[in-house]
């Protein structure tokens, strides 16, 4: 009798992606060999105080370095790129494959952050051999040109990746999925399909890009003055719209925001954008000409803090200055938890007399991502053995994990992961196993990656919620005691000018403490400041119905 060849065991690792929006990452792991698919990033949420983006955690990748073989990237958005540099620090031997306008952007990043790597380009129909892995490349419809799927095969069986995707049968670039290769795919059978989840909670279909298009030209035609308009900086496409809709009605554009002038000169340089000569403006110009005659493009739709148009409506910005009768489009819709700051921004210009108009009022934005119909065209073209929901919060996953079981996929096929789970694929079939990876957030701060936890975290909120108490004494070098009376400095616990009263019984309540310690002679530093640490805070507590952080400092004289 013949002995069955044991083909091992391949491994599915999210390290991102799962049970939120952006940070998307996975690990594919057969044997001695790792390849990935995306290194995207997310950004912070409201209790992260201070942190600029957060980012996978590659604690696993570290400890399995020698067999990461290559990195794959669907597209280019900042969800699934935007962690490439801090990787590529540490990995800089790792091949990143992508289409040119992802690599394009790619590389913009890692010159800011003085990094070399090896990039190589893939188009649709490509197959790239990886150690066991067979990658090829599937054309799919994004919100942004090169955007791709890929089928990994594997001594196993194939792996269909979709990577963030719609179904638009008439995209601007006039490149539709290939879904004849998808049909075939789905012939020959695929063993695991991880599939984009972000709107499996929507109904019907996603609007073609098209009609944001007509919704553009006809403000673009009733607007008597400039138009201001804020959208992601790498929604390549809507950027054409809008200098498209601009170039037919007579106008002129100028770019405002860092990221959009990269990515539009990115875009440009490669031909994924299509801009006549003479509609693209300098932003310094845009004071000397006529208001009617012009559009502005900027970053800022997600309410920003830094973003261009963000100064605008605080008046920071140094070219343009918001004004009454201006015409602000929001072309995009908030993701979920930027609704506030977005509301702030528009309310502050429509302060200013602008006419905003958002997508509550005109239909001025459509997602890039499938919706349920989509979902269900995809899912009878692959007809998958097993299926893992991927890209979205937990609601996204569900929702698309029930569409599959409606589908007849059956349900012990069909796996709900979190980020650090682990699917193994064997010959005798497919589990999640009990075993975890580190999966964790990376916050950035600055130059700082991973050097800001829980703990500096729980400390920010504290100063922000209660501001902060420094107590000052001088101790005798001699003596070891306390020589002189305390100073207390308040920062963003009240206003010292108008709280003396509190600020010298808070000192009269310290000096108590602090004379009774040397009457009983007690020296130790980490007792005494301790002991004030403990006394101020019942203090001012009883006083105030506040919890300031309070740090004592004692200087030796």
């Amino acid at each position: 009798m013949r002995k069955q060849n044991n083909k091992g065991t391949i491994k599915i690792i999210p390290l991102g992606g799962l049970n939120e929006i952006g940070k998307n990452m996975t690990v594919f792991e057969y044997k001695d060999e790792i390849i990935i698919v995306d290194c995207g990033l997310c950004f912070p949420e409201d209790e992260m105080l201070g942190i600029d983006i957060v980012i996978p955690d590659f604690s696993y990748l570290q400890k399995n370095r020698n067999k990461i073989k290559a990195m794959f990237i669907t597209h280019g958005h900042e969800d699934h790129i935007g962690a490439l540099p801090y990787f590529l620090k540490n990995f800089a031997n790792v091949p990143v494959y992508g289409a040119r306008l992802s690599l394009g952007l790619i590389e913009n990043k890692l010159k800011e952050h003085g990094i070399k790597a090896t990039l190589m380009d893939v188009t649709n129909g490509d197959v790239i051999k990886v150690g066991s892995f067979t990658v090829e490349v599937i054309r799919m419809t994004h919100s942004i040109p090169g955007t791709a799927a890929f089928a990994i095969k594997t001594p196993l069986g194939c792996i269909l990746h979709t990577g963030d995707f719609k179904i638009d049968y008439t995209p601007l670039d006039g490149d539709p999925i290939n879904f004849q290769r998808l049909a075939t795919l789905g012939g020959e059978g695929v063993m695991l399909l991880m599939a984009d989840s972000t709107n499996a909670t929507k109904r019907g279909f996603t609007p073609s890009e098209r009609n944001v298009g007509v919704t553009l030209d006809n403000i673009f035609a009733e607007a008597e003055s400039r138009i201001i308009i804020a959208t992601f900086a790498s929604n390549v496409y809507r950027v054409q719209r809008i200098i498209d809709a601009a170039v037919k009605n007579g106008r002129c554009v100028a770019v405002s925001g860092r990221s959009m002038v990269n990515v539009v000169a990115t875009a440009s340089e490669l031909g994924y954008m299509k801009i006549p000569k003479g509609a693209l403006v300098d932003i310094n110009k845009v004071r000397g000409m006529d208001d009617d005659k012009i559009v502005i493009i900027t970053t800022g739709s997600q309410g920003e803090p830094m973003s261009a148009l963000t100064r605008m409506a605080n008046s920071e910005h140094k070219m343009i200055q918001v004004k009454k009768g201006d015409t602000i489009i929001f072309s995009s819709n908030p993701i979920p938890g930027n609704e506030k700051p977005v509301s702030t921004i528009i309310n502050r210009l429509c302060e200013k007399g602008a006419h905003v108009i958002h997508s509550d009022v005109a239909d001025i934005h459509v997602s890039g991502h499938a919706s349920e119909e989509e979902l269900k065209l995809i899912q009878s073209l692959i007809k998958p053995k097993y299926f893992m929901p991927v890209h979205g919060e937990y609601r996204h996953l569900q929702a698309h994990a029930k569409i599959a079981e409606n589908m007849g996929l059956a349900k012990e096929n069909i796996f709900m992961m979190e980020n650090g789970d682990v699917l193994e694929i064997s010959q005798k079939g497919a589990v999640k196993t009990d075993k975890t990876v580190a999966s964790g957030n990376i916050l950035v701060d600055g130059l700082g990656v991973g050097d800001v936890g829980n703990i500096v975290l729980r400390d920010r909120k504290l100063l922000s919620e209660g501001g902060l108490i420094i107590v000052v004494a001088a101790i005798s070098k001699e003596t070891g005691l306390v020589c002189t009376n305390p100073e207390i400095i308040s920062r963003g616990f009240v206003y010292v000018r108008e709280s003396e009263d509190l600020i010298e019984a808070a000192r009269s309540a310290v000096r108590e403490l602090l004379e009774k310690y040397q009457r009983e002679g007690v020296k130790d530093w980490s007792v005494l400041k301790n002991g004030v640490k403990d006394e101020l805070r019942n203090f001012i507590y009883k006083q105030t119905k506040r919890n300031p952080v309070i740090l004592p400092i004692f200087i030796e004289v």
